[in-house]
């Protein structure tokens, strides 16, 4: 009687224990899992959102052919035809030149650099280091360089290979997310119930118009500040003027705030090395388009679309670049195009009291009490 008496008193474990660690360990089974795929797959889910971007961008044309009749498989096909056409007619025209300046632009940066330093030096008496003791070049340097970082030809054509695959996945995804945009609109919205539809349906609209017309401008302004850097630089004689034409229109445009202090600094120095003199014109030319380019030509590419605040689209450029690398820099700044339009979107402001907002107070205007429906 004592024996079962001791086990009846002892204390049992509660019901809630073994559940509570069985979820505890698949939670953690399912983060494990979760981290492993996210940093295996970053790379593919960074192509697939670029894919989408791309589909978004061209959506606006392809709607249009779809009006006129067209099927909108043959519209995408039409218009994904008509970019690269007019891609390697470009490279056609322009492709041996932009080649053959990009090499000589890399093989004269480093006399360039050596040539400021030295500048410097005998002007603000200063003691920097010049190129060849900074980076103390040797033949034997160079011959270990080539050795290390030249690959073979398995290795070119491997990356060559890969580049090519990574590009026609991304044109095919573009091309059946644009082929069947509306079916998979659909498709998504059919996941929810009928009295979410509708927030869904606004939802999709607003960041396929958002972000594809965020990337729109973005490629309008850039491909502007690109032909009329270029031509000013073709007047005053700047060496390399296509290469730094199209790194001042990329680099402008697609990186916040720094951008466009890079973009035409690279140029500016260039242009200094052959003649002190031009490298302020390039400057001078820099600034009033910069000020052209705010007040007159963005209010109206953009005004459809969201303005992002500067520290905001840096802040975002960071943060991608550090989750997916060069894809995530890239993409993030329409990501959070999307994220703020969908805020004021479906968020709600209020007006600000004189008190917080500093306005002086409305005579007119009724008293706010705590009966007044605009109070609450």
């Amino acid at each position: 009687m004592a024996k079962r008496a001791t086990v009846a008193d002892r204390p049992r474990t509660p019901r809630w224990l073994r559940p509570t660690i069985v979820g505890v360990l698949l939670a953690v089974a399912f983060y494990q899992m979760s981290g492993w795929l996210f940093h295996n797959l970053k790379g593919f889910l960074g192509l697939l959102f670029l894919a989408w971007l791309f589909s978004i961008t061209i959506e606006p044309i392809v709607d249009r052919l779809e009006r006129f009749g067209m099927r909108r498989g043959a519209g995408t096909g039409l218009v994904l035809f008509s970019l690269i056409l007019l891609t390697v007619g470009f490279f056609a025209v322009f492709g041996t030149l932009l080649f053959e300046q990009i090499a000589q632009l890399l093989t004269t940066l480093p006399d360039a650099l050596t040539r400021i330093t030295d500048w410097a030096n005998r002007t603000f008496d200063t003691n920097f280091k010049t190129g060849d003791e900074l980076f103390k070049i040797t033949p034997d340097t160079v011959r270990d360089l080539a050795q290390r970082f030249t690959p073979g030809v398995l290795g070119v054509l491997s990356t060559l290979v890969g580049a090519l695959f990574q590009i026609l996945t991304m044109l095919l995804f573009v091309f059946y997310m644009s082929a069947e945009g509306p079916k998979m609109h659909r498709t998504i919205a059919s996941w929810f119930p009928a009295r979410q539809q509708q927030l869904i349906a606004n939802v999709w609209e607003t960041s396929v118009e958002k972000a594809g017309g965020y990337v729109v401008s973005r490629l309008i302004l850039a491909a502007a500040a690109s032909i009329f850097t270029g031509i000013f630089f073709l007047i005053i004689g700047v060496p390399y003027w296509l290469p730094l034409a199209i790194w001042t229109g990329v680099v402008s445009q697609f990186i916040p705030t720094l951008g466009t202090y890079l973009a035409i600094g690279l140029p500016a120095l260039i242009a200094a090395v052959q003649q002190p003199l031009d490298g302020v014109w390039v400057i001078a030319f820099g600034t009033v388009y910069q000020q052209i380019e705010n007040y007159v030509l963005h209010p109206r590419i953009t005004a459809r679309t969201v303005s992002i605040h500067p520290a905001v689209a840096f802040g975002s450029v960071i943060v991608g670049a550090t989750l997916f690398g060069p894809v995530g820099a890239l993409v993030s700044v329409p990501v959070v195009a999307i994220l703020q339009a969908l805020a004021e979107s479906f968020g709600h402001r209020y007006e600000l009291i004189p008190e917080v907002g500093g306005d002086e107070p409305d005579p007119d205007a009724p008293e706010l009490t705590a009966d007044n429906d605009d109070y609450d």
